[in-house]
């Protein structure tokens, strides 16, 4: 790593290429579901040994409902795979697991599943491992301009209070900070409905790889060039300043 002291504290992820990477080696698309888990499973026992603080995984649009069913299913029953046999490795380690996104159509068996790993997970300080299911970045837009028009109607906030920093409150993860870096592999190069408040000055880094393929190693080159990034956040840059 390049700068020890300009790491990402939250990285988010696109994972794209599953089914085309699974396609090409004659196999299944649910194969490379099956590949793309263990990738998020590297990522997350290393994120944090690098000094990220939190990391969000697309794992499902409201859009992928769309699918067919039968591939639906298989990714349910990641989940719900991954919920099982990963919950207690998390806890164990000080990682406290978030999912974001509408609870409905998930099965309500695995809405219960996360509901009891988010809580079991609550109170560890470690790493934050966010899973957007069910998520849509408009969507989530959305459903924050309905809480806090609620709030007004119920009186306990007003409308002349709303502005940016207040509005991101109602957020579905208002806890985390935005995505400093956003990652997308298989060499798209669109959000999708993605974090679309939140990536608003993230940087952007796009893999040719496909996500079964992308792993601690990619990470690190993605952390190398986010470091040679100047982030202005609107400002002037070093150049445009001296003139």
């Amino acid at each position: 790593m390049q700068d020890s002291l300009k790491i990402p504290k939250h990285v988010a992820f696109i994972m794209d290429g599953n089914g085309r990477w699974a396609q090409e080696r004659g196999m299944s698309r649910t194969f490379g579901h099956r590949q793309g888990v263990e990738r998020v499973k590297e990522i997350i026992r290393g994120a944090g040994s690098l000094g990220i603080q939190a990391v969000t995984f697309f794992a499902f649009s409201t859009e992928n409902w769309s699918r067919p069913k039968s591939e639906i299913n298989v990714l349910m029953r990641y989940l719900d795979d991954f919920l099982t046999k990963e919950v207690q490795a998390l806890h164990k380690n000080n990682m406290r697991f978030i999912v974001i996104g509408r609870r409905d159509p998930i099965p309500k068996y695995l809405q219960l599943k996360i509901k009891k790993v988010q809580e079991k997970t609550q109170h560890n300080t470690g790493l934050k491992v966010v899973l957007a299911l069910n998520y849509g970045g408009r969507q989530e837009i959305v459903d924050a301009a309905k809480k806090f028009a609620q709030e007004v109607l119920n009186g306990k906030t007003d409308l002349k209070d709303l502005d940016v920093e207040s509005f991101s409150r109602y957020f579905y993860a208002a806890q985390i900070p935005d995505p400093d870096l956003l990652i997308r592999t298989s060499n798209e190069m669109r959000i999708s409905n993605f974090l679309l408040w939140q990536l608003s000055y993230s940087e952007f880094y796009f893999s040719h790889k496909c996500w079964p393929d992308f792993g601690l190693d990619e990470l690190k080159e993605a952390i190398k060039e986010y470091q040679k990034r100047d982030r202005r956040f609107g400002g002037l840059d070093v150049c445009t300043k001296s003139n």
